[in-house]
């Protein structure tokens, strides 16, 4: 038969690892990654770490280039003192907002736990409005929104900061429990005479601005006076903030690896802060009750211990009196958390995203300075 007549065979390669098999000429683009970066496992275990794999064939290897060097113009990651900044600012506003909207709530908690008031919660709520009109269950207002700004971005930030030294050294699940405690600690500072000055004010043991209830305060115990029921607040703080927060980062994580997001959306926030809250408040009613009593006790009646508190409560009431206010205090601490996770996560991310945007803007106009001084 003439050359011309006969049929043309399709040109073929014998792939590494193949086993004899041979692929035409186009099937032979689809398998070009593995016949580039075919190597042995033994090649790939004796390279230094860090180095990228190499190239091979069946006679040649040729080792990869060396990766190029990070473009000028991508931002870094935030420092953990950056993290810690943005994490209190988004902490102010939410505590702000988050403490201000739930302030009739805990108007009714504070009567029903300082024994000013013996019926139910509806029926408390409904002789604040007799008595002192609307306006009567946002007593204390400045105090709250100044006091919890500032210990919100105490906490919020201590947090961030605490979750940004600790990752590196420790599981991931220790993590969340010592951020809540060490952010706790910090705010409570701020947090005590807060309280104090609003729980005086909605209990009616004080009554005026809460300028003037801080001035009281001041002449009749001194600047420690402000600090009255310390030990109770850190005693409930403690745990309910690591309850809390650890309930919190915890749902969060599920929540993210069952979405595969990135970030939570408001809805599951909403979710996952709802559930931390009510969880860490049912089981620290108790120190509640006694926080409240200290705080809102005046002059020399009564204990001035937490044992000592805790003992008249349940002399007077029983055991079942270490649970007053349990329900407002649940759907409060629920509420709060659904809204502050929320709010705070919203915030975060709208603070955290301008900052890359601006360090964007700061790279790409240093990178264009430079390219034009060359």
């Amino acid at each position: 038969m003439p050359p011309s007549s006969r049929p043309r065979e399709p040109l073929s390669l014998a792939l590494p690892g193949a086993a004899g098999r041979s692929q035409d000429f186009p099937s032979l683009f689809s398998d070009l990654t593995s016949l580039l970066l075919h190597h042995s496992p033994a090649a790939a275990a004796a390279a230094p770490r860090g180095r990228a794999p190499v190239f091979s064939s069946s006679t040649l290897s040729i080792p990869a280039p060396a990766p190029l060097p990070a473009a000028p113009s991508q931002p870094q990651a935030p420092t953990p003192l950056e993290r810690a900044a943005i994490g209190a600012c988004a902490g102010a506003a939410a505590g702000a907002f988050t403490y201000a909207a739930l302030l009739p709530l805990d108007a009714v908690k504070t009567r029903l736990q300082a024994g000013a008031a013996s019926r139910g919660s509806w029926q408390v709520f409904a002789d604040i409005l007799r008595a002192d009109g609307p306006l009567g269950l946002y007593r204390g207002l400045s105090a709250v929104i100044l006091g919890s700004a500032t210990s919100s971005a105490i906490y919020f930030g201590t947090c961030e900061l605490a979750k940004s030294l600790l990752r590196p050294h420790l599981p991931p699940f220790l993590v969340p429990p010592l951020a809540g405690a060490s952010g706790n600690i910090s705010s409570s500072a701020i947090m005590v005479p807060k309280e104090l000055i609003t729980q005086r004010l909605q209990s009616g043991a004080a009554t005026g601005r809460s300028w003037q209830v801080l001035l009281q305060i001041l002449r009749a115990d001194g600047f420690f006076g402000l600090y009255a029921g310390y030990a109770a607040t850190l005693l409930r703080n403690l745990p309910a903030g690591v309850l809390s927060y650890s309930s919190f980062e915890y749902l969060k994580a599920f929540a993210l690896s069952k979405s595969n997001g990135a970030n939570l959306t408001p809805g599951e926030s909403v979710l996952c802060g709802a559930l931390a809250g009510a969880i860490s408040a049912g089981l620290t009613t108790p120190l509640d009750v006694v926080k409240t009593r200290l705080m809102t006790r005046v002059g020399a009646q009564g204990s001035r211990t937490v044992v000592g508190t805790m003992q008249e409560v349940i002399a007077e009431e029983g055991l079942m009196g270490l649970s007053r206010g349990i329900g407002p205090r649940v759907l409060h601490s629920a509420c709060f958390a659904a809204i502050g996770y929320c709010a705070f996560e919203t915030a975060r991310l709208m603070i955290l995203k301008s900052y890359l945007e601006s360090c964007e803007r700061k790279a790409a106009a240093e990178t264009k300075t430079g390219v034009a001084a060359a």
